[in-house]
């Protein structure tokens, strides 16, 4: 009796989280979703207590110790003029993060907000922004965004601003198809018929029940986003030196691989294991909220 008794109160326990927390409950069961929860728990306390952890300053040059390997001083050793590639992964990370998650959040608020625009209103206005949306999404996004940055100047502020035109139209896409389906509802026609403004409706009802594929991409896109400033600034278009930014650092390391096989990987490393763990993330919160999921 004692043994039915504690499985029946661990069953009401297990239904208490659901019912508290269904979100958390499933991610709990995803381990694949916990570990990128991890990593990137890791990657981000790390690049927040760079200071704490490292002795050495990102960007202080010391010929002394140039290509040093990795060893208790210099953990993962160090780069053509002697500063700690350790200290500049962890500086780096927030370089990289800070910008791959600010940008996929900043072009899906505003390709959603035009995307719903575009979706309710229709007509004209929604064949303009369409059109204009697929002459954007027929290029190829890396050559797109090499291009606008080539064009507006190589930097870390141009590089995201290419990203983010490339990023846009997915998110406008994504909107509109909900939007499509949204307007046709019950309770946007009510709000329609008692004489609530275009914009209200829009910004009440629209945006808030559009935005679940939207944070799904979201959650997918910000690994490629990092992928995509890592590449730029691979090849020259980014963030310029001595930034401490992964793909610039892999652009110079590259060259002394053969030798100095540190230089190279390690960013490239930290880059892999940022971009897996969103990615790792991405698919779990698809999952959750895609409404064919199971909902066991």
């Amino acid at each position: 009796m004692s043994g039915i008794a504690a499985k029946t109160e661990n069953g009401r326990a297990v239904t208490a989280t659901k019912a508290v927390n269904p979100f958390w409950y499933k991610i709990r069961r995803n381990p694949l979703t916990l570990f990128g929860l991890l990593l990137l728990l890791i990657i981000l306390v790390l690049s927040l207590f760079a200071p704490f952890i490292s002795p050495y300053e990102p960007t202080k040059i010391n010929i002394a110790e140039r290509f040093a390997p990795p060893s208790s001083d210099h953990w993962f050793g160090t780069d053509e003029v002697g500063r700690d590639i350790f200290t500049r992964i962890l500086y780096g990370a927030r370089l990289s993060l800070g910008v791959g998650v600010s940008v996929v959040f900043g072009a899906g608020l505003i390709g959603t907000v035009i995307g719903c625009i575009s979706g309710y209103f229709g007509g004209k206005l929604d064949q303009t922004i369409m059109r204009f949306m697929d002459i954007v999404l027929a290029f190829p996004s890396l050559v797109l965004a090499m291009a606008v940055a080539a064009t507006l100047g190589p930097n870390l502020q141009n590089a995201m601003l290419a990203i983010a035109i490339i990023k846009i139209p997915v998110y406008v896409r994504l909107a509109r198809a909900e939007t499509l389906s949204l307007r046709e509802k019950l309770f946007v026609k009510a709000a329609v018929t008692f004489g609530i403004k275009p914009w209200r409706i829009i910004a009440r009802h629209i945006i808030p029940n559009a935005l679940s594929p939207v944070v799904i991409q979201v959650t997918l896109d910000i690994g490629d986003a990092i992928l995509l400033v890592a590449t730029l600034g691979f090849l020259g278009l980014g963030a310029q030196p001595p930034t401490p930014e992964w793909g610039a650092m892999i652009s110079i390391g590259w060259k002394y691989l053969l030798d100095y096989w540190w230089y190279p990987t390690f960013p490239g490393l930290a880059l892999f294991l940022a971009s897996c763990g969103f990615n790792l993330i991405g698919d779990g919160i698809r999952d959750i909220l895609d409404p064919k999921a199971n909902r066991s």
